[in-house]
């Protein structure tokens, strides 16, 4: 029998995160956009200003040490029309061999109690449009998918160049 401990992620927790990180941009199809390494998310987790948070789920079977199966990284944001900080979902992600337990539930969980603690606003995250495992996932825990809403990114040269425009 093994049991799910959840709590803030450690700074020994920055190589299965990050194993992690690479597990999921494959799935997702995005691994050639992953540059992230130990050392870059080591200072975003717990540099001098962390723009963000973790947490982990240990899951541990009687006598031995338990074992990162699951992450969730995230930070606060900022709701204009509700005057309150927000919690955004950044990635969640649960080992493929671990699904099916109910961790991702239990993740979701602990953030919802984490951002009703902070006294945030809502508490939201992105899916990507086919993933409807997700997506039907996200709805039973009570999320609405918002149609009308898409994301707009600037990286790169775009990014250098919107940033010279006067």
């Amino acid at each position: 029998m093994s049991a799910l401990h959840i709590r803030p992620a450690r700074p020994d927790d920055v190589a299965p995160i990050l194993a992690m990180i690479r597990e999921l941009a494959v799935f997702e199809k995005l691994e050639h956009m992953v540059i992230a390494d130990e050392a870059m998310l080591h200072d975003a987790l717990f540099g001098a200003r962390p723009p963000c948070e973790a947490i982990v789920g240990e899951e541990s079977r009687a006598g031995e040490t338990g074992e990162v199966v699951t992450f969730a990284l995230f930070f606060h944001n900022f709701s204009t029309f509700l005057g309150r900080k927000g919690l955004y979902l950044e990635d969640l992600y649960v080992k493929q061999d671990r699904r099916g337990h109910g961790y991702g539930k239990r993740m979701l969980s602990a953030l919802a109690a984490l951002a009703v603690e902070r006294q945030c606003g809502r508490f939201e995250w992105s899916v990507l449009d086919w993933n409807a495992n997700a997506i039907t996932f996200y709805e039973k825990m009570g999320a609405a998918v918002l149609p009308d809403w898409r994301i707009c990114r600037v990286t790169g040269d775009a990014l250098t160049a919107l940033a010279s425009n006067d």
